[in-house]
């Protein structure tokens, strides 16, 4: 592959079997968004650590984000430093309401900048996966996000949120899909 994959974590970061992780190691080069050492809840924290990652690699980038990392893609792309091939955006989770327990809270998020979710165009070609029982989001609001941001809607299936307490490591989807954008 001729462009560098930047992996987008969402807001628990790095699990050793996500898809995330299994895709890092099927495509040697690419790079993963850093964790955040302090505002792990900011939204900007986030946007920037994300603009950061992008300005340290040279030539295309393909992104590929998971769940609140779809959310970070979208918020940064509104003022986008510098181009995208294209970009993977799977499972967004919907944060405009109340999200499963052990996640954040709709109020914390809310004060942390994640509310109202950014729905402008993107500036990319993107595909966003949309899961039928995913419990941060709904099919519906998923499709919607995806008409929003003018992205492709790839029907996942019954995928949960595509982590591992759903059943996946490894999503076979993932790198087809990132190679198409990446061929563009």
């Amino acid at each position: 592959m001729s462009v560098t994959v930047l992996f987008v974590p969402g807001l628990r970061d790095h699990f050793e079997d996500h898809w995330q992780s299994h895709a890092t190691r099927a495509l040697p080069g690419s790079v993963t968004v850093e964790p955040l050492q302090h505002d792990r809840l900011s939204l900007a924290a986030r946007v920037n650590a994300l603009d950061a990652a992008l300005h340290a690699i040279d030539g295309e980038v393909v992104l590929a984000a998971h769940s609140a990392g779809c959310l970070m893609v979208a918020a940064w792309a509104q003022s986008p430093t510098r181009a995208i091939k294209g970009a993977l955006l799977a499972t967004p989770a919907d944060v405009e309401h109340p999200l499963p327990e052990g996640y954040p809270t709709l109020a914390d998020l809310t004060a942390n900048g994640w509310c109202p979710m950014a729905r402008e165009r993107l500036p990319f070609p993107a595909v966003v996966a949309a899961s039928h029982n995913d419990p941060l989001a709904s099919f519906e609001r998923v499709a919607g996000l995806a008409k929003s941001w003018d992205a492709e809607l790839f029907d996942a299936g019954e995928v949960g949120h595509l982590n591992p307490p759903s059943g996946f490591g490894a999503w076979n989807d993932a790198l087809p899909l990132i190679a198409r954008l990446a061929g563009r």
